[in-house]
């Protein structure tokens, strides 16, 4: 596996770690065989060797951090509801496993905290947020809290970019701010000194133009998104860091043969 030391970050124990220098994200977990943003769908995705994991964090009427893509309820568990009108002890009364498949019944819909807790200290966390300012405010006081500034990186718009470098600037931003996708999405990412960017839509020979541009200022590139191997390739052909998967089982085992290999955890 191809890897990167970045910030010299250490822990409570003085341990460095070092993170993929390219590989695949886990979509919402492994939200192809799990339900999706639940701790079963991100273990998972930690067991499988993923190179970055992405879930959705948000807030409910009481501000907690809530990991949940919708911004209601309705798709993903058995009640009915916008997210910002439930207090977390209403979510949590929820049922977020049995409409993927009667075994992951009963399991429940996580915040923040308990996601950080199970992960590895040595992949990616994409943390997608959708909320404003006061919402990237708060992931980013959890992210230092938590020690886990090396690793996180908040993909957000203005706003929320915004809020979380307000608590710290060494908070990684993956720019969200998509404009029309092409070269003002490129240099405007630049323009805000953004950590990442994830780029969409049809994979065509500019974005290896766009790609030099990007890691020429440090930028690291993202992709969402698709499954097809030869996709896959091609992307990484073109100089992309980090595709997203919804499958992550069969897309690690295919990619192995491009001899990118499966993150080992350390916690």
């Amino acid at each position: 596996m191809i890897i990167l030391t970045l910030f010299g970050f250490q822990s409570a124990c003085c341990q460095s770690y070092d993170l993929p220098e390219r590989g695949l994200c886990a979509h919402r977990g492994a939200m192809t065989a799990f339900p999706e943003n639940t701790i079963p769908a991100l273990q998972e995705a930690v067991r499988l060797g993923a190179h970055m994991i992405e879930f959705d964090v948000q807030f409910s009427k009481d501000s907690a951090l809530v990991i949940m893509h919708d911004a209601s309820v309705d798709r993903t568990t058995d009640g009915i509801g916008k997210v910002a009108d439930l207090t977390l002890e209403e979510i949590k009364r929820l049922d977020a496993g049995s409409w993927k498949e009667e075994r992951f019944s009963g399991e429940k819909v996580p915040v923040l905290d308990e996601v950080l807790d199970i992960m590895p200290r040595n992949v990616w966390l994409n943390i997608h947020i959708k909320g404003g300012k006061e919402t990237g405010k708060k992931v980013a006081e959890n992210i230092l809290r938590t020690n886990r500034q090396h690793q996180a990186v908040l993909a957000v718009e203005r706003e929320a970019a915004a809020g979380a470098r307000s608590v710290s600037d060494k908070i990684l931003i993956c720019n969200m701010e998509r404009q029309s996708g092409k070269w003002d999405y490129v240099d405007g990412t630049i323009a805000m000194k953004a950590d990442f960017i994830q780029l969409r839509g049809e994979i065509f020979p500019k974005f290896k133009e766009y790609v030099q541009k990007l890691h020429s200022h440090g930028i690291k590139v993202n992709y969402f998104g698709t499954d097809e191997p030869e996709k896959i390739r091609l992307l990484w052909d073109y100089g992309v860091d980090f595709p997203l998967v919804n499958d992550i089982n069969r897309s690690i085992k295919l990619v192995e043969n491009a001899g990118v290999l499966p993150v080992k955890p350390q916690f």
